[in-house]
């Protein structure tokens, strides 16, 4: 079924400002100005972030819409793919951020705002936790962007989370996926918007 709603979620320390959530938008209004596109500023509670977009998404078709995550997006992403049984777009998903993330406990600055800052709390980790998913049912309602040069996950990690799923493996890279446009018409394409 094509997808008539698009939902992007950015990582850690990003916004709605980030270079892929901006080239997404772009390409999607103006190769499928029919699609309905959300893209929240996450607040830094995992809990509170889900519960927004979840209220955010309340309305729409579950079996026609799909989400694109990035980094801590892409453990998003994950977590609402299989609660929604929608598709979803992973750019160098997060696998197990909690274990990732229990070391940034504090205060941050986002990565394209300086000025706006926020405190992750050791709580956080533990919302984390609870939104693990061991094994994802439905491989073919995946695809991935890995990145073998990024210099934040482990590649190897994140291909072996999503067995079975449709990954275009980068023989290099990095965590931004500073080459992202030249992968967003594999990504449209899996998406299949109307």
């Amino acid at each position: 079924m094509p997808t008539t709603h698009l939902l992007y979620l950015h990582g850690f320390r990003s916004s709605p400002a980030s270079a892929k959530a901006r080239m997404t938008a772009a390409a999607v209004a103006s190769r499928h100005p029919g699609v309905t596109w959300l893209c929240p500023a996450l607040p830094a509670s995992p809990k509170q972030a889900m519960d927004g977009v979840l209220q955010a998404i309340a309305d729409w078709p579950k079996a026609s819409m799909a989400v694109v995550g990035s980094s801590l997006g892409g453990f998003y992403a994950t977590w609402l793919a299989e609660r929604l049984g929608c598709k979803a777009v992973l750019l160098n998903p997060a696998v197990h951020p909690a274990r990732d993330l229990a070391v940034h406990l504090g205060e941050h600055a986002v990565w394209h705002d300086p000025d706006q800052r926020f405190v992750f709390e050791a709580r956080y980790v533990d919302e984390l936790i609870t939104q693990e998913v061991a094994h994802i049912s439905h491989p073919e309602r995946y695809f991935a962007v890995i990145a073998k040069g990024d210099e934040v996950l482990d590649w190897c990690e994140m291909t072996a989370h999503y067995p079975g799923a449709s990954i275009k493996l980068l023989p290099a890279g990095d965590h931004a996926l500073s080459d992202y446009d030249q992968h967003l018409d594999a990504v449209l394409g899996f998406l299949d918007l109307i």
